[in-house]
This record gives C-alpha cells, sequence and structure tokens, in this order.
C-alpha cells in the first residue's frame, strides 16, 4: 500500500465551503461560515490548509499582532490524525509568524487536551498560565481551564 501524498497550502476565499464542512464535520464547537469567511479575507491572518489526495483534511488559522501571531485554530479530521499532520500545519503557522518578525507565536489550548499540549511542547512551546473555566463544558463537563501557551520567535 502506498503511502497517501499529502499537500499544504493556503486557504482562500474559494476554499469556505470545504473548510465549512470540515469544522462542521470535525470541530465540537465550529468556526460559522461567516467567521472562516473574515478570517480568509483579512490580510493579517493566514488560514493554511492540508490536503491528502484531493480532500481537504486539517487547517490552520494564525493571525497577526502588533507583536507577537496567535495561533487561533488547528483541526485535522478525526480518520487523519495520528499521521504527523498537526505538526506539519503546526510547522507552517511557525514559519508564518517568523516571516511576519514578531517576537512571539502565543496559543490557548483545552488543559485536557493532551495530544495538542504534547505537539505543542515538542515544538518548543512553554506554558505561561492558565484561565480558569475559559471553555465551555464539553459532553457534560465542566467549564474546562486553558493552558496559555507561546513559543519565542525573536
Amino acid at each position: 500500500m502506498r503511502p497517501t501524498e499529502t499537500t499544504l497550502r493556503p486557504l482562500e476565499i474559494d476554499d469556505l465551503a470545504v473548510l465549512t464542512t470540515l469544522e462542521q464535520a470535525h470541530q465540537h464547537d465550529p468556526w460559522t461560515p461567516a467567521q472562516l469567511e473574515a478570517v480568509l479575507g483579512d490580510a493579517e491572518a493566514r488560514v493554511v490548509g492540508v490536503e491528502q489526495e484531493t480532500r481537504l483534511v486539517g487547517h490552520a488559522v494564525v493571525v497577526r499582532l502588533p507583536f507577537d501571531a496567535e495561533l487561533q485554530a488547528i483541526l485535522v479530521a478525526g480518520d487523519c490524525r495520528r499521521q504527523g499532520l498537526a505538526g506539519r500545519l503546526l510547522d507552517a503557522v511557525i514559519e508564518a509568524a517568523r516571516g511576519w518578525g514578531v517576537e512571539r507565536l502565543l496559543l490557548e489550548v483545552r488543559a485536557s487536551n493532551v495530544a495538542a499540549i504534547g505537539l505543542y511542547r515538542r515544538a518548543g512551546f512553554n506554558e505561561d498560565g492558565r484561565r480558569r473555566g475559559y471553555y465551555p463544558p464539553l459532553a457534560g463537563r465542566a467549564r474546562e481551564d486553558a493552558l496559555l501557551m507561546s513559543l519565542p520567535l525573536a
């Protein structure tokens, strides 16, 4: 069996429908089509997609701030996880942030998202703090803390 070919590419407004479908199918609290349209049209944002063959199976959103950049979303379809795709998306986000010349790349992540926290730590992110009860409940659980993490770039 040959490995599935994957491609990273910038997503544009023409990708709105497929990006919306990916969000709605694989995200607990998906971005709305209007939110996705806004970020796709924002000159201060990059949306990177990863495709397997011709299917969009993941994406990441990074936004440039005055001195920093913020990873606002990273998602890989459930059936495509554990293939290194999130790592490839994160590398593309880090590259974009470095290209902007910002000092740090920031993110927040659910405290229970062990896989994502591991990915970020392997990429060199440090934990900077915690927002207590930041995330709304999932599946009947209580509100959840957000870990604040950053990667120095300067």
